[in-house]
């Protein structure tokens, strides 16, 4: 029984001090980062990168389609 507590809490309590040591090191007055280099901005930063990129492709994608070649039936489906 012993060995199956410790599988199961020291990959919890592994994950637990990770996160937690990253908080401390956030928010530490002395060693905290700049507040554009947070974890939240950049984070937001990314994804605004990933939708334009997205928005582009799916716009490149749809220049591509001919969608004078479809009946009125199928494109009711």
């Amino acid at each position: 029984m012993p060995a199956l507590l410790s599988r199961t809490l020291d990959p919890l309590l592994g994950i637990f001090t990770g996160v937690f040591a990253y908080y401390l090191a956030e928010n530490h007055p002395r060693t905290g980062f700049a507040p554009e280099e947070r974890l939240r901005p950049l984070v937001q930063w990314k994804w605004a990168q990933y939708r334009v990129r997205r928005n582009q492709q799916l716009e490149s994608l749809e220049a591509n389609v001919d969608w004078t070649g479809l009946s009125p039936e199928e494109g009711k489906r």
